[in-house]
């Protein structure tokens, strides 16, 4: 496959968390570059106007989130790129990256969960609606960030300290900065909705290609669910692709790459540059023998409710892997694999 231009970088997305890979690498190199990282930061999202939040817990809870917002790209970008021309700034990727003295748990949260979206003050209109049921990604149309924050509080009793989001232009400036990423499928994948055409085994996925993988989810038996483990394994290659020697110690390389995650990244006004190595250190830790890579127990998958279909998690098995994480436990139930 021929690689498109370079497009214009944007904001949020699906694979999101990619981008935190690549600022961490700055950390390592000079404090000259992280003095600029820091200050070139887009920190947009004020977590101290979420409302009623819940105690802290012990750990540290991110949420990294993937918007599908065309801001960026131009009209042959997305023509590329496969994305459709959808106006606005929607969510349906979330992760929350629970890191701790008993390892590291990445948990998805799909994005058709049907939760409880919290009363709150629409921000266009001053209007504040009641707790009503509704999908996750609802949220995050209703109120932006802070809502969603607030609604996976509400629904998990489990605060979130850091905010991360990224989107289509920035996740594919990120994976062509580090040369791509390899990944191993065990089967061909073709999806004409997200412009995937992978073949069985190991292979280096560019920026246009790793979208598509990341963004498919209809040759998935599981659906939504299915999509959440590809994001999460194709996280981990990406991960450990941005933290290799050829990638930190390469100027050619890192530069390219913490240009591009800068670009693409909006997080919370209090995260740092520390906070992001932490979250680039639990990142990686996420696939050793001290980390987990869970989807939010399960009950239904195909839920039917006045929304249309949902996935309803399983209450009971949900609500003690929430306990497990807030008190920092080792996650022992086996939520989804």
């Amino acid at each position: 496959m021929t690689r498109r231009p370079a497009i214009r970088r944007t904001r949020a997305h699906r694979i999101m968390r990619a981008a935190l890979v690549l600022i961490c690498a700055l950390v390592v190199s000079c404090v000259g570059t992280a003095v600029w990282a820091d200050s070139e930061l887009k920190r947009e999202v004020d977590l101290g106007k979420v409302e009623d939040r819940p105690a802290n817990g012990e750990g540290t809870n991110y949420l990294i989130v993937g918007s599908d917002s065309r801001e960026g790209l131009s009209e042959q970008d997305k023509e590329d790129l496969t994305t459709g021309s959808a106006e606005g700034r929607r969510t349906d990727s979330m992760m929350l990256l629970h890191t701790g003295r008993n390892g590291t748990t990445m948990m998805s949260l799909p994005r058709d969960s049907w939760v409880t979206i919290p009363s709150h003050t629409r921000p266009e209109t001053g209007k504040r609606p009641g707790a009503a049921q509704d999908k996750l990604n609802a949220a995050f149309s209703l109120g932006g960030p802070e809502l969603l924050v607030r609604t996976i509080e509400f629904n998990t009793g489990l605060k979130i300290h850091h905010y991360a989001e990224i989107g289509f232009a920035g996740f594919v400036d990120i994976v062509d900065a580090v040369d791509g990423v390899e990944i191993c499928l065990d089967r061909d994948i073709r999806d004409k909705k997200s412009g995937a055409d992978l073949r069985k085994g190991c292979q280096s996925l560019d920026g246009t290609q790793a979208l598509a993988f990341v963004r498919q989810r209809h040759q998935e038996a599981q659906g939504d669910l299915g999509r959440s483990k590809n994001q999460q394994k194709f996280l981990s290659a990406l991960a450990e692709q941005a933290a290799a020697v050829g990638t930190v110690l390469n100027p050619a390389k890192l530069y390219p790459a913490v240009r591009a995650g800068l670009d693409a990244l909006i997080v919370d006004k209090d995260l740092g540059l520390r906070d992001l190595t932490s979250m680039f250190l639990a990142l990686k830790q996420v696939t050793g023998s001290n980390g987990r890579q869970i989807t939010v127990p399960v009950a239904d998958s195909d839920f039917s409710t006045s929304k249309g279909s949902t996935v309803r998690w399983d209450a009971s098995r949900a609500k003690k892997v929430f306990e497990e994480l807030k008190r920092d436990q080792p996650v022992s139930s086996e939520p989804n694999g």
